[in-house]
């Protein structure tokens, strides 16, 4: 064979300056990469292995970091037990929710629309807002406890002790996010064929039978996606504690990003925050990958045999 016929064929002008262009125009993207996602990771890994105050210029103490996270430091393990709670609790809870009001908002009823809103309306509030108006509900004389004492209960210290403190925080974060996930779950409800529900009404299946048979399986794919962002979301939670509550009453709400916070920017040790935030970035991806894993068993999609 010829060396010109293995050469690489020459590309022409139009090809070189469509491939300049496009480096031209995603370079802002690029940049933003490099400065603000990358360039702060490996800093941080950097970090996690020095004692920084911010203020006295950094020393290298190696894994010491880790080794006192693990070995040493109670509140940590506090924190992430309090956040898991939370999330293997709330997730559920929220994906139940958002299901069963997302069915009920995809029957032909009238003013439908309005219907919609006002469950959705509580995820587009900012969660600082939202996090003050239910520190007034859920305080002493809010109107939580005037609707528990018409029930012939006595008032509650939702936000002060530590049975309730948690738990109120659950229902402030359900109340307020449970929306996203059923607008998700009205999209894939809307997109199963009402062919199906046909057939099966053709042979008997009655409303239980419909959606165990044929409405889980189609939004597997829904539910897998819903239960993905939740996990991540919820291990990640922070604003409600740091308003609501500020980790206490004993620590009981003290999540593991709060407790970051602390470390990081009211103890001025950035190095040991640095190294909390890569501890709780594997915990998230391998709780991930085990979500991702486990979902050939359960979850279908159409175009798969």
């Amino acid at each position: 064979m010829s060396k010109k016929a293995t050469s690489r064929p020459r590309r022409s002008g139009l090809a070189r300056r469509e491939e300049r262009d496009f480096y031209i125009f995603t370079s802002p993207w690029w940049l933003g990469l490099i400065l603000f996602v990358i360039g702060p990771m490996v800093a941080s890994i950097v970090i996690s292995f020095t004692k920084w105050d911010i203020i006295t210029p950094p020393k290298w103490i190696g894994l010491q970091n880790y080794v006192h996270m693990f070995r040493e430091d109670p509140l940590f393990w506090k924190s992430l037990r309090v956040t898991a709670v939370y999330t293997f609790v709330l997730v559920p809870v929220q994906l139940a929710l958002s299901l069963l009001v997302s069915i009920l908002l995809n029957q032909k009823v009238r003013m439908l629309g309005v219907f919609r809103t006002i469950f959705y309306l509580p995820t587009v509030l900012p969660i600082v807002a939202s996090s003050l108006l239910w520190l007034w509900i859920l305080s002493p004389e809010g109107i939580l406890n005037f609707f528990v004492g018409l029930l012939g209960i006595p008032p509650q210290n939702w936000l002060t002790s530590e049975r309730l403190a948690l738990p109120s925080i659950m229902l402030m974060s359900l109340w307020g996010s449970f929306g996203t996930s059923m607008i998700i779950f009205l999209a894939g409800l809307q997109g199963i064929p009402h062919s199906l529900y046909e057939a099966a009404e053709i042979d008997g299946s009655g409303a239980w039978g419909k959606f165990r048979h044929i409405t889980l399986p189609m939004l597997s794919p829904v539910i897998f996606f819903n239960f993905v962002m939740g996990t991540i979301g919820t291990f990640q939670v922070f604003t409600q504690g740091y308003l609501l509550t500020d980790g206490r009453p004993n620590n009981a709400t003290l999540f593991y990003v709060l407790y970051l916070y602390r470390n990081g920017f009211e103890y001025l040790r950035m190095g040991y925050a640095s190294a909390l935030a890569w501890v709780l970035f594997v915990i998230i991806l391998i709780v991930t990958l085990l979500i991702i894993r486990s979902s050939t068993m359960w979850v279908y999609y159409e175009a798969q045999r």
